[in-house]
């Protein structure tokens, strides 16, 4: 199956099912003479582990990671690394009385049609168990960060199902099993949880993504653009329905005067990623680091999101272009037992 490694230098490949005998990942591309140990990974694993609440799948994993290769003496050399956490706790007798049906919305169908057959414990690859190699990587991604450059990267939930959460308090978020910043409405969350539990019924949530420390100019021209590869990441992961970033889709009601981040000698002044070209005045700098007050000329779209949708139709396009030539590749000979459904 292709489409298993993300990155180009610093490339993550994983592999197994989730009722399978483990869970794998080769990081290929970490700079060599990191100090690295399996403490400095399982720390994360543990934060994502399930089992840990009761609002979680009861699914009792230890989530142990083992380094097999990539690290002599305590540092990283350069070459891969190769990581290693064994299923514990499978019980794919439960999932017998499914494995002839599909569950609506998950990837039991697209697997049955794309390969002719799927494994059906517990989803297979597509499971979400599939993320802990995931947080493995981003663990050792994470502490090379953080010692060389500085960067820290911490998330926390920011609505679950109705109810909105504030980031009061971030120093929390690792002593509540919502992950929660907002102290005073934990109590609400562990209700709302255990009436939906009570229901038999599942609900979404919103998540927020700090990165603090950012060196600018990170990200490629054009089609590299590190917003564009942090959508593709979050995109990739199960059950994700949408990214955004900065002020994200607040940005359609904001002006341009409202939305750019203007600019000064101690820096943003905000971080909605906002950028304007509009004759209204504006705060910056110039080069040698001098406040100063800018007027863009010139013709400019008042709303660049008019002329959007035939671009935004031809990147779908090339996305399932790209995709489909990706899948004849391999699966041009696959026959499957089951009608195929068109959905839009």
């Amino acid at each position: 199956m292709s489409g298993n490694s993300f990155g180009k230098s610093f490339v993550v490949t994983t592999f197994g099912e989730s009722h399978g005998l483990a869970l794998g990942c080769i990081v290929d591309g970490c700079p060599p003479g990191m100090e690295l140990s399996e403490a400095d990974i399982q720390g994360d694993l543990d934060r994502r582990r399930p089992g840990r609440s009761r609002h979680t799948t009861q699914r009792n994993e230890p989530d142990q990671v083992k380094i097999l290769s990539g690290v002599f003496e305590g540092k990283t050399t350069g070459t891969p690394i190769g990581l290693i956490v064994e299923n514990k706790d499978q019980r794919s007798r439960d999932y017998g009385d499914i494995k002839d049906k599909f569950r609506p919305g998950h990837a039991d169908y697209t697997y049955q049609q794309k390969y002719g057959m799927r494994d059906y414990r517990g989803g297979g690859r597509s499971s979400a168990r599939e993320t802990t190699m995931r947080v493995a990587a981003g663990a050792i991604a994470r502490k090379y960060l953080s010692e060389r450059l500085g960067i820290g990267i911490h998330g926390y939930v920011a609505q679950l199902g109705p109810i909105v959460l504030s980031a009061s308090d971030l120093s929390i978020v690792n002593d509540n099993p919502f992950f929660c910043a907002d102290p005073k409405r934990i109590d609400e969350l562990e209700t709302f949880m255990d009436e939906l539990r009570e229901q038999g019924d599942s609900i979404g949530a919103k998540i927020s993504v700090l990165a603090s420390n950012m060196p600018p100019g990170l990200g490629e021209p054009v089609f590299d653009k590190l917003g564009a590869d942090i959508a593709h990441g979050l995109m990739s992961i199960n059950a994700v329905k949408g990214v955004e970033l900065g002020a994200g889709f607040a940005a359609v009601t904001q002006r341009g005067s409202e939305h750019r981040d203007e600019l000064g000698a101690d820096g943003f002044s905000k971080n909605d990623a906002g950028t304007s070209s509009i004759s209204v005045p504006g705060k910056t700098i110039d080069k040698s680091g001098k406040e100063t007050e800018i007027v863009t000329k010139g013709r400019h779209d008042p709303c660049v999101g008019l002329r959007a949708t035939p671009i935004a139709e031809a990147m779908v396009a090339l996305v399932i272009m790209d995709h489909y030539l990706r899948d004849r590749a391999q699966n041009a000979d696959v026959e499957s037992m089951t009608p195929v459904i068109s959905k839009s």
